[in-house]
């Protein structure tokens, strides 16, 4: 399958949450989210939707990719949290844009990007479509039980974007599910049926800590060493991975395990949170605009999450 990337952004809401300010309404503090999470702040929404997110993340990727809207032959967006499923964020940032192409959701939950960008792949690799606009947008704020510290503190909202085209840099990549909702949750609005006769759940997400994070571990593990089989690479041979930011605990013994310095880790989840699909691309983008990335630079991204699900591929920049 062949591909590049050719442009990234990525867009945060203003307003910034700190672990002081939530501590004024759950009972928490800073030391404790800072070493479970290494999370000191994260973006909320006050106004704006994840379509509003994703519209600004896409313009940004648009130009520095140096392509048109008009040259956009596909939108593909990741999302688990958007205001409507009709239209779908993909479609509001068509036509926001001014794109004339075929747009469409998928959810996948925190791996959502990365299932995204291998749909986007796809398209291109079978002809007719050039340049895709893959996104990753959400608004995990509406989401979440505020009351609930072992969620709450987590979480961000934000967006990111890639403008893909042709080449011949997606050197491994791999999709990974395995259903069942005893681990993750994320429930959608249950009705007012009359007919119904199932107890409607509480429209937060649940999640078992412990489980994920043990789930967590072993996939990035297992999918990075699998698409570096696959790439016939090893972690030597990688500048940087780039992974779902979910949790420093996650992130640090994946990199013990790993055998990998974290200076070649790009870590963000201390200003941003765990954005879900958005967790991603906000991370890659950053990575581009930071300028330690040169030219044939490999990269791993990774995600993990509810589904459950992974994903994993080597991009060479």
């Amino acid at each position: 399958m062949g591909i590049k990337i050719l442009g990234t952004g990525s867009y945060l809401p203003e307003k910034v949450l700190t672990n002081d300010d939530l501590s004024k309404i759950v009972d928490t503090n800073d030391e404790w989210i800072s070493q479970r999470v290494g999370v000191k702040e994260r973006h909320v929404s006050e106004t704006e939707t994840a379509a509003d997110f994703a519209i600004e993340a896409s313009r940004r990727a648009l130009e520095k990719s140096g392509i048109t809207a008009q040259e956009i032959d596909l939108i593909v967006c990741a999302t688990i949290s958007s205001e409507t499923l009709c239209p779908t964020v993909a479609g509001m940032v068509q036509a926001a844009i001014g794109a004339s192409c075929p747009a469409f959701d998928v959810s996948s939950a925190c791996s959502g990007f990365l299932f995204a960008l291998d749909t986007a792949a796809a398209f291109i690799d079978r002809g007719g479509v050039r340049n895709a606009l893959v996104i990753g947008s959400e608004r995990l704020s509406k989401l979440v039980d505020w009351s609930d510290r072992s969620t709450c503190v987590i979480f961000g909202d934000g967006a990111g974007a890639a403008v893909i085209g042709k080449g011949d840099n997606y050197l491994a990549h791999l999709l990974y599910t395995s259903g069942g909702n005893e681990v993750i949750e994320i429930p959608s609005f249950g009705g007012s049926s009359p007919f119904y006769k199932n107890e409607l759940k509480h429209p937060y997400i649940f999640m078992d800590g412990q489980e994920t994070f043990k789930f967590a571990v072993k996939k990035i593990v297992d999918d990075v060493n699998a698409v570096l089989e696959m790439a016939n690479l090893t972690i030597d041979d990688i500048a940087y991975i780039v992974p779902h930011q979910a949790n420093i605990r996650i992130i640090d013994y994946a990199a013990k395990r790993l055998k990998i310095s974290t200076d070649k880790i790009f870590v963000n989840i201390d200003k941003v949170g765990n954005t879900s699909a958005a967790s991603v691309p906000i991370a890659l983008s950053e990575l581009c605009n930071s300028g330690k990335l040169k030219k044939g630079d490999k990269i791993i991204m990774c995600a993990f999450g509810g589904g459950l699900s992974s994903a994993a591929c080597i991009i060479e920049w």
